[in-house]
């Protein structure tokens, strides 16, 4: 875990722990830059100090703002107070506190807040290829929110059967394949999607078949994002992104076999092989392979090329979608894909520490293998890379900035026994517990 957690750390872009004063022809002044970090040590240090004589009222107000952004109630405030008052440890009753913000409890409304606003938020960006915070909620998000706060295992995400659609109680127009109708109302109702949302199976609610239900990779909101036109490659560029917190640039391995890469790719770009060899191959190599998956998916929009979110999300089973098969003539001799089976050359090689692979190989063999985006999306989700990907992520949204080295046995704890249970709720209120009484934080 420790491997996998240093080499996504050094990828990540850190904030910066000094002031720079400038000039005014913009060259940095040593002397006053100096002592702008002076003054900045000096109040770091009157915060730390803060934090640790902090009440316990006090860390209770921190717990609710990083979880919900708003102010608690005062019977909120209480009761997080008394948890955390009465806990064997701090950390203990700071978490207890953090449950009782989220979820609240018998005759303690909590607000809404934490589901429709900071996990709402938390998944968005990951929904279309623009990282937009403020997309509508859709069948992606909401998939997200559910397998919160239902404390589902979260590697459902990338292969299980389940969806979540709003309570028939509410009145919501129906779950439709070809708009997002139904979301979107049910974001501007302002109902607390933690009671709101509800469990169903994907099988009956849409009219995909079964073969083909496989988490976010068989939502609406991810077909209109990432299977409309292109190649389907953009599913597993953006699934890597989100979810192994790994884009391209980290996974490419120019030592994986290349006997999987479609007829597309030239292998002579501009004439000059050298340049697939060190641009494409690297790429191509591992991503074609997996890939292959999404053979049968298709997003089909009504031709308004300017306007895609009125179309939907296409299966066709044992027959392998067009755009597979596009610029066949730029290597005759490459790839043709046949089905939806999918190998993983990134088995092998470097990425075997940067992704952390937690399952066995079967026998005898180098690679895993499957068929359809279910089992590769499991694949996927059994991986270091996943289980500290989401708890990195969910540091982000509650600790409000990036993770640092000072963070990292603590990282390393939460993302271990997020492994065991795979139960992201509690994942937010450890960290929330620990930013607020950290003095990290």
């Amino acid at each position: 875990m420790m491997s996998v957690i240093k080499k996504l750390a050094s990828s990540a872009v850190l904030p910066r722990n000094t002031f720079e004063v400038y000039t005014k022809d913009s060259k940095p002044n040593a002397s006053r830059k100096l002592f702008a970090t002076i003054i900045m040590l000096a109040t770091c240090g009157w915060q730390l100090s803060a934090v640790a004589d902090l009440t316990g009222r006090e860390q209770a107000k921190r717990i609710h703002d990083r979880l919900t952004g708003v102010p608690p109630t005062a019977q909120m405030l209480t009761a997080m107070e008394t948890a955390i008052a009465n806990a064997p440890s701090t950390q203990q009753g700071a978490v207890a506190a953090a449950l009782l913000a989220i979820d609240g409890d018998t005759g303690l409304a909590p607000s809404p807040n934490f589901y429709n606003v900071t996990v709402k938020n938390w998944a968005s960006p990951w929904t279309n290829q623009s990282d937009d915070v403020f997309a509508p909620l859709n069948d992606y998000s909401a998939l997200v929110i559910g397998l919160v706060k239902d404390e589902r295992d979260f590697r459902d995400l990338l292969g299980g059967t389940v969806m979540y659609v709003a309570d028939a109680a509410l009145g919501m127009p129906a779950y439709s394949m070809t708009n997002n109708n139904h979301y979107e109302q049910l974001e501007v109702s302002g109902a607390n999607l933690g009671t709101a949302l509800v469990a169903q199976p994907q099988v009956a609610v849409t009219d995909l078949p079964d073969a083909a239900v496989a988490g976010i990779f068989s939502t609406r909101a991810a077909g209109e994002a990432f299977y409309i036109d292109g190649t389907n490659r953009a599913m597993l560029r953006f699934t890597l992104r989100n979810h192994l917190c790994n884009d391209m640039e980290q996974l490419k391995d120019a030592q994986a076999p290349a006997h999987r890469i479609r007829q597309d790719v030239s292998r002579s770009p501009g004439g000059d092989s050298r340049l697939f060899l060190t641009a494409c191959l690297g790429c191509h190599s591992g991503m074609d392979p997996l890939a292959q998956a999404f053979a049968y998916y298709e997003y089909q929009y009504d031709g308004d090329a300017q306007n895609p979110q009125n179309g939907r999300i296409v299966y066709t089973p044992n027959q392998v979608q067009p755009k597979y098969h596009i610029n066949s003539g730029n290597f005759k001799e490459g790839y043709v894909t046949p089905d939806d089976s999918w190998v993983n050359h990134w088995r092998q090689g470097r990425n075997v520490d940067i992704v952390g692979w937690k399952s066995d190989l079967p026998s005898g063999e180098i690679y895993t293998k499957g068929n359809g985006a279910r089992s590769m999306g499991a694949e996927l989700a059994n991986t270091q890379a996943f289980a500290y990907c989401q708890v990195k992520k969910a540091f982000e949204s509650v600790c409000l900035r990036e993770p640092s080295a000072a963070d990292g046995s603590e990282m390393t704890r939460i993302a271990d026994a997020f492994q065991t249970d795979y139960n992201m709720k509690n994942v937010f209120a450890e960290l929330a517990a620990s930013c607020a009484i950290s003095s990290n934080f």
